[in-house]
């Protein structure tokens, strides 16, 4: 009789803890596992859940860094525009007209665009501009603020515009010794973003750190303008429908970006800060998972309630939610 060989689990490889369940009808018919840090005023971790020191990609939620990135090269950007460059916008109508406008006064065209030809981030807008007729392009890409910006940074320091996604160009090297900087570790692996971008992996830990450095960094600073500009502008850094936009919007002084395959990071205005990330992928538990978060730490508004409803549908009617259970 053979026998089978099961591979033996050692106790680094234990699973995650679940952070959020899906129950549809009283059924718990799903759970996703992640990992999750707070940290306190002073900077302390003041509690985790599951391997916050391990690497991550963060994602778009690297956006605010490497917008910084584009300030220390030495371009100037204020207001919406550099909101938008640490942006994955929803593709309305007014995020694409700004795209295109500073395109145009940074004598670029389109066609520089390095990110890949897509439909807009919003469901309801792409639904929109399918129905125009327009095709994807990459103005409409989610990430297009942030190349704009990037390419207008070469552009002005005489850097090539050809290869300015090259882990190796001058810019990218910038923005890698500004996430170092901001998490307070080394940067751990070098990927390639979904838009083209090299992308710097951190810890939870480090990710939750670079966003309170940038939240009480010195007025003036790059990351304090990048910081103020996404929270004066959080509609050109999500979009009307998007929860980093209501949070940003209503609680006063945060700091909050998400990112793809289910990263996000919050910063608050008097040092304290969170960092999660569900593993795999699920963006449908940022909001549960994010909500009870805040809520552990004590954040009361109307908006942590919001973004923490996540309702299941059976015959276009609620019949379960996705919650957090921790």
């Amino acid at each position: 009789m053979s026998t089978s060989v099961l591979p033996a689990i050692s106790a680094q490889s234990a699973a995650p803890p679940v952070l959020a369940e899906v129950v549809r009808s009283g059924f718990v018919e799903g759970r996703h596992r992640g990992s999750l840090v707070v940290l306190a005023e002073d900077g302390s971790v003041e509690f985790a859940l599951g391997d916050v020191t391990a690497p991550v990609f963060p994602r778009s939620s690297n956006k605010p860094m490497q917008a910084a990135g584009v300030l220390r090269a030495g371009l100037e950007l204020t207001g919406e525009r550099l909101a938008l460059a640490a942006a994955s916008h929803s593709g309305e109508t007014f995020h694409l007209d700004l795209v295109r406008k500073m395109l145009a006064e940074q004598g670029l065209t389109p066609d520089r665009l390095q990110c890949p030809p897509d439909l807009p981030l919003d469901p309801q807008e792409a639904e929109a501009y399918l129905a125009s007729g327009a095709v994807r392009e990459r103005v409409t890409m989610n990430c297009s603020g942030k190349h704009t910006a990037m390419l207008a940074a070469c552009a002005l320091r005489d850097w090539p515009l050809e290869t300015y996604l090259d882990p190796e160009h001058p810019l990218q090297q910038l923005i890698h010794s500004v996430v170092e900087e901001a998490a307070g570790e080394p940067v751990a692996a070098v990927g390639t973003d979904g838009c083209g971008a090299p992308l710097m992996a951190i810890s939870l830990t480090g990710l939750a750190r670079a966003y309170r450095s940038f939240v009480l960094a010195a007025p003036g600073t790059a990351e304090r303008r990048v910081a103020d500009a996404m929270r004066a502008h959080p509609e050109y850094v999500a979009g009307t429908r998007r929860p980093d936009t209501w949070l940003m919007r209503e609680i006063p002084g945060a700091l909050s970006k998400m990112g793809a395959e289910a990263v996000q990071a919050v910063a608050l205005p008097d040092g304290r800060a969170l960092a999660f990330k569900i593993d795999d992928g699920a963006t449908r538990t940022l909001g549960p998972v994010l909500s009870r978060a805040l809520t552990l730490m004590g954040v009361e508004a109307p908006v942590v309630r919001r973004i923490g409803r996540a309702p299941l549908l059976g015959g276009a009617r609620e019949v379960g939610e996705i919650r957090a259970v921790f």
